[in-house]
């Protein structure tokens, strides 16, 4: 970890990468194998975000997902992710409440679960709380646009700063999530006009889902760009597989073989010598 001029807890990785130019890849990951894809395929930072609340664990919204279940997840991505920063998102109810809250929630992530920085979503209060974790040493990445744990209902989930009024807000959140010492932003679901002015007007890296091109950065969900999921999927994302299909099909005709006395095979299994057989089966009979 080193520190900008202002005394910022930074994240050098991502502060290298904007001052050459090259867009930064983040990608969400919520267990070993995830981690291991994400770092075998060059990813810049990967990012254990409280949307395993809905793919993973099954919850209707990221508000659901408890501390300690987010951080058994980050546990095993950390046991595969060695090359890469490693951003642990904070829940939903874990450090809106107090600076002290927000410390001793960003700390464990960090002390137990291995993380490089922590990721919180808003600015206006939140702004005490990012200076608080920074002044005790460990990174934040701010969170502006869409906040999905303030969403409270499915169709809660639209983009954000589409009149002038929402669009300045953003903007002036990101601004003072900056000033308040945030080493990175994400920023979600707005236009990419907003997207564009959120990049020209702060100096740390910008990382965008739904955000436009001219981000210095995108991040989409491991189960989304990958086809796992089910249900209505984001305007922002392009799948690059359909994998959920593939292990559909794969699971349906593993078990059509097994119906069919098709599987396993007698390569598939383990033998014995004749002779040993014959003893057991002697001595079963003696026993009788």
């Amino acid at each position: 970890m080193t520190r900008t001029a202002s005394g910022a807890a930074a994240l050098p990785t991502l502060a290298a990468l904007k001052a050459s130019g090259r867009p930064i890849v983040m990608l969400t990951a919520y267990d070993y194998p995830s981690g291991r894809v994400a770092e075998e395929a060059g990813v810049d930072v990967v990012l254990v975000g409280d949307s395993a609340a809905m793919t993973v664990l099954g919850y209707d919204s990221t508000r659901a997902i408890a501390i300690d279940e987010l951080l058994v997840l980050t546990r095993a991505v950390r046991r595969a992710v060695t090359r890469v920063p490693l951003v642990g998102d904070l829940p939903f109810g874990s450090y809106e409440h107090s600076d002290e809250r927000a410390v001793a929630t960003a700390r464990r992530f960090v002390d137990d679960a291995g993380c490089d920085a922590v990721k919180l979503e808003g600015a206006g209060a939140m702004l005490s709380r990012v200076r608080a974790i920074v002044g005790a040493g460990i990174p934040v990445i701010g969170h502006v646009g869409l906040l999905p744990q303030s969403v409270l209902s499915p169709d809660g989930y639209r983009a954000r700063g589409r009149d002038a009024e929402q669009a300045l807000a953003i903007v002036t959140g990101a601004e003072e999530l900056e000033a308040a010492g945030c080493a990175a932003l994400v920023i979600e679901a707005v236009p990419a006009e907003i997207g564009a002015l959120v990049t020209e007007r702060v100096s740390i890296p910008v990382i965008g889902i739904g955000a436009g091109a001219a981000t210095g950065g995108q991040v989409l969900v491991y189960h989304d760009l990958l086809g796992l999921g089910e249900g209505r999927v984001p305007r922002f994302v392009r799948r690059y597989a359909e994998t959920r299909d593939v292990l559909v099909s794969a699971v349906r005709r593993w078990a059509d073989d097994v119906r069919q006395g098709q599987f396993p095979s007698a390569e598939e299994g383990y033998g014995m010598p004749a002779e040993e057989m014959a003893e057991v089966r002697e001595r079963l009979d003696e026993a009788v």
